[in-house]
């Protein structure tokens, strides 16, 4: 059987061009967050150190982005309600300050679907863990998009305190931080902002989007608010912050 390799991008540059395979895992409407159309590109070209990435005979099966910036400090007190998007935009502020990070944020662990279900989740998140600590930093946040949350009405709030029999999350992708040593925080409320006309919307979803109120998404956590009277339609998707101490 081959061996899987997982290491940073900076150790194997040749699959920074490599970085959005299988990005078609996250629903259509995920690709259209303004804030993630505008960085995520740039993460691997300015942060290849703490990129990951894991191949099996060559072939890309998984990649990882996280991201460095500076917290707490005068003006960052608490992590941002703003979540995922607040974070990565941080991350690009500091860089452009010259500012010394002291932390980091996780912002993606996508595998190859075809190989799910192997463990690969574990693997990646210790791989990026040890890559933030090389640098020095102190923790690892990460504001986690519960993938498992199928019930759209449900609050965040709510979702994330079931557990199962032995304490740990329902919720996959949480119980993969937590088993790692990672503390769930609180729920960013507004981490990934997707706004659209309803054409934008019907052409994301194959969904009518003809009636003002709330639309219910395959795949999204929450609710699409909807007014067809002003032509729009809002995602406020609610991510969770975990921290991994270092």
């Amino acid at each position: 059987m081959p061996e899987i390799v997982i290491t940073t991008l900076a150790a194997r540059p040749e699959y920074l061009e490599r970085m959005y395979e299988f990005a078609d895992a996250w629903p259509a409407f995920m690709h259209n967050d303004p804030i993630g159309n505008a960085f995520m590109s740039q993460v691997p070209r300015h942060f290849p150190d703490q990129c990951i990435v894991a191949t099996e005979d060559g072939e890309l099966i998984a990649h990882g982005r996280s991201i460095p910036f500076v917290f707490p400090d005068e003006d960052r007190t608490d992590l941002p309600t703003g979540g995922w998007d607040r974070v990565l935009h941080w991350g690009f502020m500091d860089l452009r300050s010259g500012r010394e990070p002291n932390v980091s944020s996780a912002l993606e662990i996508l595998i190859r679907p075809t190989h799910l279900g192997r463990g690969l989740s574990h693997e990646m998140l210790q791989a990026m863990r040890a890559a933030v600590k090389a640098k020095g930093h102190t923790a690892l946040f990460a504001p986690v998009r519960p993938n498992g949350k199928t019930d759209a009405e449900l609050p965040m709030t709510e979702y994330i305190k079931q557990v199962r029999d032995d304490g740990l999350p329902m919720d996959p992708w949480l119980r993969v931080h937590v088993k790692a040593g990672g503390t769930i925080l609180q729920v960013a409320p507004r981490s990934m902002v997707i706004a659209g006309s309803l054409a934008e919307w019907r052409e994301w979803t194959g969904l009518p989007f003809d009636k003002t109120g709330d639309v219910i998404v395959p795949k999204a956590l929450v609710p699409v608010h909807v007014d067809v009277e002003h032509d729009h339609a809002v995602y406020v998707e609610p991510n969770v912050w975990i921290r991994h101490d270092l």
